[in-house]
C-alpha cells in the first residue's frame, strides 16, 4: 500500500522550504533507532542526514544483539553434540575453536552490515561520518562542519557500564564488547550481573566448557522478569552447574597471577580467569552538547514525552538514551514512530509494556506485558493466572526442553501478560505480543488453531486453560 497522498504532498512542501545544506530530518546516531528513523523518513519523501562516528547499525549489529546471538547458537550446537547420545546419535564434542566461532560470528555481522549500508545508500540518505555534537536547537556539528535540520533526532545509543573502583582493562576484567572478541574459551569466568547480558554470556561460556559463577546484588537472576521465570532459570542453571550468588553485592576485585579475585559483601573471595562486568548499559550522551542546548536530562538520560519529543522544540530522542527498556527493537520502533510524527502521520504512541523481551540463554525466557506482581498491584484480586507446563507439549518433549507458559489475565478481561521459559520460546513471542497489544481475551485466543506438533501449541493450551477449558493439563 502506498502512503496517503496528503502525507507525500506535505513532505514535498516541507522539502521546498529546506535550504541548501539543510535536512528535513537530521539524525545523530545510526544504531537501531537512528537508522530506522532515517529509513522511514526517507521513505516518506523527507531529506535525511544520518551522523555516525562508527559503523552503521550501532551496538546491536556490531557488539550486541547479533554477535551475542551468534555465540549462543554456536553454544547450542556444542550442547547438541555433547548430548547427542540421548537422541541415539553417535557424536563427540572435540572442543571449541574460538577462531572458527569468531569467523562465523563476524561473517553474520558483515553480511548484515553490507546489506544495511546498501539499503541506506539506495534510499538517498546522506551519511555524515564523524563525531557529532548538538550545537544549536536544530544544528549538529561534525568535525567542525555544522549541519542543520528542521527536526533533529538524538539516537546516540549506550555503553557498557562499570562500577566505582572497578577498572576494566580488557584483559582480565572485561565488558561484553571485550568478551565478544575473546580468542579463547576461559577456563573459568565470574560474571558480575545476573541480568540479560550476564545470563547470556554465562550460558555461552558454560556450553563452551567454562566454570561460571554469576554474582548478582538483587535477590534473583533476571530480576526484571516474572518471579516464576527467574526461579525456572535458576533451577535450570543449577542443573547445568552454573553457580550463582544472588543478593550478593560486589565489593572489590584484584588481579592475580592466574586471573582475578573478586571480593563480595561479607568477605568471601571468588577466583577465576576473567571477570565479565555486566551491570547494565548507560546512555551515551556525555559531551554531545545535549544539556548545553537546553535538553532536559536525568542522570545522563534524555527525557521525552510519550511522542519521543524532548522539551526543546523540534528535537526528538529515541533508543537507549531514553529511560526505559534498552532493547534494539524498542529503539527501532521509536525511530519509525518519530519519522512518522515528523511527517505528520500522527502515529499511535508505543506502549512500553507491549514491547517483547527475550533472554537468549539456555533455556530462554520470553515475556510481554505485566508480570504477576505488577498486575496485582494495579488490579488486585481481579487478576488470575494459569501456568501450562511444557511437559504436556509434544514438540518441547522432542526437543527435550523444560519450562512453561504463564498467563496473567484480568478476570473477564484481557490478557495482561505472557511469560515463557524453555528452549526456543523466544520464537513464540510474536503471537504473544499480538495477544497483549490487541488486548485479546483468553476466549478470543482459545478457538485459534495452532499447528501440531509445535511449541506454539503451548500458547494455545495456556489460553484454553485461562478460558476455563484446559485440555492437555492436569487439574
Amino acid at each position: 500500500m502506498g502512503e496517503p497522498m496528503h502525507v507525500v504532498c506535505e513532505s514535498e512542501v516541507w522539502r521546498e522550504s529546506v535550504a541548501d545544506g539543510e535536512f528535513d530530518v537530521l539524525v545523530l546516531g545510526a544504531g537501531s533507532g537512528g537508522y530506522a528513523c532515517a529509513l522511514r523518513a526517507a521513505q516518506l519523501g523527507l531529506k535525511v542526514g544520518l551522523v555516525e562516528k562508527g559503523n552503521l547499525g550501532g551496538t546491536c549489529l556490531h557488539v550486541g544483539c547479533i554477535p551475542t546471538k551468534a555465540l549462543l547458537h554456536a553454544a547450542e550446537v556444542a550442547d547438541s553434540a555433547r548430548e547427542a547420545a540421548q537422541f541415539g546419535v553417535s557424536a563427540t564434542l572435540d572442543g571449541i575453536d574460538m577462531g572458527g566461532v569468531n569467523a562465523y560470528k563476524d561473517k553474520v555481522v558483515d553480511r548484515l552490515f553490507k546489506g544495511l549500508t546498501g539499503l541506506i545508500t539506495s534510499r538517498g540518505i546522506t551519511v555524515i561520518e564523524g563525531t557529532g555534537t548538538l550545537t544549536g536547537p536544530r544544528e549538529v556539528t561534525v568535525d567542525g562542519t555544522a549541519y542543520a535540520g528542521r527536526a533533529v533526532v538524538l539516537a546516540s545509543g549506550s555503553y557498557s557500564k562499570s562500577l566505582p573502583g572497578l577498572e576494566v582493562d580488557g584483559e582480565r576484567v572485561l565488558t561484553s564488547e571485550h568478551a565478544l572478541r575473546l580468542d579463547r574459551v576461559p577456563a573459568s569466568a565470574i560474571v558480575l550481573g545476573g541480568g540479560v547480558i550476564g545470563c547470556e554470556f554465562a550460558s555461552v561460556w558454560k556450553s563452551f566448557g567454562s566454570d561460571v559463577t554469576i554474582i548478582e546484588a538483587l535477590p534473583r537472576l533476571v530480576a526484571a522478569e516474572d518471579e516464576a521465570s527467574s526461579k525456572a532459570l535458576e533451577r535450570a542453571f543449577r542443573k547445568r552447574k552454573i553457580s550463582f550468588l544472588t543478593g550478593t553485592p560486589f565489593q572489590s576485585v584484584k588481579t592475580t597471577d592466574t586471573g582475578v579475585a573478586v571480593t563480595v559483601e561479607g568477605g568471601d573471595v571468588i577466583e577465576a580467569e576473567i571477570l565479565l562486568v555486566a551491570v547494565g548499559r548507560g546512555p551515551s550522551t556525555d559531551g554531545l552538547g545535549y544539556a548545553e542546548q537546553g535538553v532536559e536530562m536525568d542522570r545522563g538520560f534524555v527525557l521525552t514525552d510519550e511522542r519521543c519529543r524532548t522539551n526543546v522544540e523540534g528535537v526528538y530522542a529515541v533508543g537507549d538514551i531514553v529511560p526505559g527498556l534498552q532493547l534494539a527493537h524498542r529503539g527501532f520502533q521509536q525511530g519509525i514512530f518519530v519519522a512518522e510524527e515528523i511527517a505528520g502521520l500522527d502515529p499511535r504512541p508505543i506502549d512500553e509494556s507491549g514491547i517483547p523481551r527475550v533472554t537468549y540463554s539456555h533455556p530462554e525466557i520470553a515475556s510481554v506485558g505485566l508480570d504477576e506482581a505488577a498486575a496485582r498491584e494495579l488490579h488486585g484480586d481481579a487478576v488470575t493466572t494459569v501456568t501450562y507446563d511444557l511437559g504436556g507439549n509434544g514438540k518441547s518433549q522432542i526437543l527435550q526442553t523444560q519450562g512453561f507458559v504463564k498467563l496473567v489475565g484480568l478476570t473477564d478481561g484481557p490478557v495482561l501478560g505472557v511469560h515463557m521459559v524453555g528452549d526456543r520460546v523466544g520464537e513464540l513471542i510474536g503471537e504473544a505480543q499480538l495477544i497483549y497489544n490487541w488486548e485479546a481475551h483468553a476466549e478470543d485466543v482459545a478457538p485459534l488453531l495452532h499447528a501440531h506438533p509445535t511449541q506454539n501449541e503451548a500458547l494455545g493450551e495456556a489460553h484454553l486453560a485461562l478460558a476455563g477449558k484446559p485440555l492437555h493439563a492436569h487439574s
